[in-house]
């Protein structure tokens, strides 16, 4: 019979005790913090040849997370977004051990220093007001699942919502019955919005609720958006839905849909409408349910950006002279099965 090392026992109860009660965290979360200890884990069997049914919290040390951040980069060619993630969750790891294994108190502050890599943040992308318009306009009125699909995109883009806290939206959410009409929005880390609605959009939203039957007293519990299983909507499918109406309204204007849109594209092009339209960054970051104005901040210096290109295109010289300018652990089935597993009926 196996027994499980000081690592496995600490990962088992990180994962059971510390993140499910403690710290609250959201299921994505957990879901990429179970990815990041089996990553590390296969990185430190194959890469360091230390079997995994032999690691222990010795072995999880600022050397080795240093190496496999390295290794990630080099081997799998991580980006450093990605990497900084996989280090949030070892730092947490290392957070929770600070309190449960205080006489390595030293080894996991030299986790915790490992400083995050520096990403540089690319402009978001969005498209222009007509765009969205594009797409709005491609699905089919006439039929049940074309208003079920313009009710899930216009929501998707008025509120400027991730996908995420679109398929976690129960009919209880919203406030529609009279003014002002709002919906209620759970975000990252729990932390819930409220984000006004205006009458076109209710109207469109009250008639998808009374075709589908959500419009019931005792449906305030149901998700707000569901599948032919009356399951909720994931990721992947919420993602073809809007695939498949770019693709469409592209074929009719090639000029305003981008060759690659995603999701976060509508939340992108929500912010973008509403700084052009002189809504303060403020309530900007309020509606799209950010921490820090700072994040918002990337709308402003996106939008500043775009209008010293469009100055650039019409500039007429004036003078002759010009410058140039060039521009399952296979070694301990039972700690890898067990991540593997993690998190899938929650």
């Amino acid at each position: 019979m196996r027994t499980k090392t000081d690592f496995a026992a600490r990962v088992t109860r990180f994962f059971t005790e510390y993140l499910a009660h403690e710290r609250n965290v959201s299921l994505n979360t957990v879901l990429s913090y179970k990815l990041t200890i089996s990553l590390f884990s296969k990185y430190m069997r194959d890469q360091r040849n230390v079997c995994i049914d032999k690691l222990t919290l010795a072995g999880f040390t600022r050397e080795n997370v240093n190496a496999f951040l390295d290794w990630l980069q080099t081997t799998t060619g991580n980006s450093n977004s990605t990497i900084n993630l996989r280090l949030a969750a070892l730092h947490s790891f290392a957070r929770y051990l600070q309190y449960e294994e205080i006489d390595r108190l030293q080894q996991w502050q030299l986790i915790l220093a490992i400083k995050k890599r520096k990403d540089e943040k690319k402009p978001p992308a969005y498209l222009l007001v007509d765009g969205i318009k594009a797409i709005l306009r491609q699905p089919d009125r006439d039929t049940r699942q074309g208003r079920r699909h313009l009710a899930l995109l216009s929501l998707m883009y008025d509120t400027g919502a991730r996908v995420q806290e679109i398929i976690d939206l129960k009919v209880e959410c919203l406030q529609i019955k009279y003014e002002p009409f709002t919906i209620k929005i759970m975000g990252k880390g729990r932390k819930t919005r409220i984000v006004p609605m205006l009458p076109k959009q209710v109207a469109i939203l009250r008639a998808y609720m009374e075709e589908n039957g959500l419009d019931r007293i005792n449906a305030k519990q149901e998700h707000l958006f569901f599948n032919a299983r009356k399951q909720p909507l994931t990721r992947a499918g919420i993602t073809y839905i809007l695939k498949t109406y770019a693709d469409a309204a592209r074929k009719e204007h090639p000029s305003l849909i981008p060759d690659v849109i995603s999701c976060h594209s509508m939340r992108h092009s929500k912010a973008m409408h509403m700084l052009q339209s002189g809504v303060e960054l403020i309530y900007i970051r309020d509606i799209l349910g950010h921490v820090s104005i700072q994040t918002t901040d990337i709308y402003a210096r996106t939008d500043t950006k775009a209008k010293r290109e469009a100055l650039e295109k019409a500039y007429t010289p004036m003078t002759d002279g010009s410058v140039n300018i060039t521009a399952e652990w296979q070694d301990n089935p039972d700690l890898l099965e067990w991540l593997h597993s993690y998190g899938r009926n929650m």
